[in-house]
């Protein structure tokens, strides 16, 4: 079998609710697999149409756009909470900041250039859910990134001049290119697309046939 790592790319949004579940998920799964991983975040614009400044809460956002009863709106993200719950993730609805995620896409390729993508992902899925904090600002994000040891001025440089703005298009291009219409999507090997936040094991026996397959 095949000692070079599997390559992964997965493509993501910071405000969805199903990419920190699926990022637990496959980690566990990369842990039965047993052999080294490489991933790759890639950049999915869940709702490119919302405001910095949203004024409303996520019941209220997901009621105006998908026009769903608020009281639904409820039992979904109930029903959500509780599986991140199962997978040790304490989500805190009543302190979510809806916002615009571009800015936060544009950081997670300057962290990737910098070695610290994997660490700049877990962080802003962490401030968004968990933390109730701001991530559609730039000087939030470049604080933010200060603690995972970046640097907060050049982030902020990196950020004013849309420095990585045409890589993220260039994500979500690819995204349609492959027919992603909804993240998590994990795209194996540059072979095998699995859709979803799924079961741990899945993601193991993915990447075992991958590796399987590749020799």
């Amino acid at each position: 079998m095949t000692t070079a790592p599997i390559k992964v790319d997965i493509w993501s949004d910071v405000q969805c609710p199903w990419c920190y579940i699926g990022k637990r998920k496959f980690e566990k799964g990369a842990e039965l697999y047993g052999r080294p991983v490489e991933i790759e975040y890639h950049s999915f614009e869940l709702a490119p149409d919302t405001p910095v400044d949203y004024e409303g809460d996520p019941v209220q956002y997901l009621s105006e756009r998908k026009g769903i009863p608020v009281e639904q709106v409820h039992q979904m993200l109930e029903r959500v909470t509780g599986i991140a719950e199962s997978v040790g993730l304490n989500y805190n609805y009543d302190a979510v900041h809806q916002t615009n995620t571009i800015k936060a896409h544009e950081l997670l390729h300057y962290a990737k250039a910098q070695g610290k993508q994997l660490e700049m992902k877990e962080r802003l899925l962490k401030a968004y859910f968990i933390d109730g904090e701001h991530v559609g600002k730039s000087e939030n994000l470049a604080k933010l990134a200060a603690e995972i040891g970046l640097d907060e001025a050049d982030v902020l440089r990196s950020l004013n001049d849309e420095e990585y703005l045409a890589a993220v298009k260039a994500d979500m291009a690819q995204a349609q290119a492959y027919g992603i219409n909804g993240v998590p999507f994990y795209v194996i090997d540059v072979k095998y697309g699995i859709s979803g936040a799924q079961d741990s094991a899945t993601f193991a026996a993915a990447l075992t046939e991958a590796a399987e397959n590749r020799d």
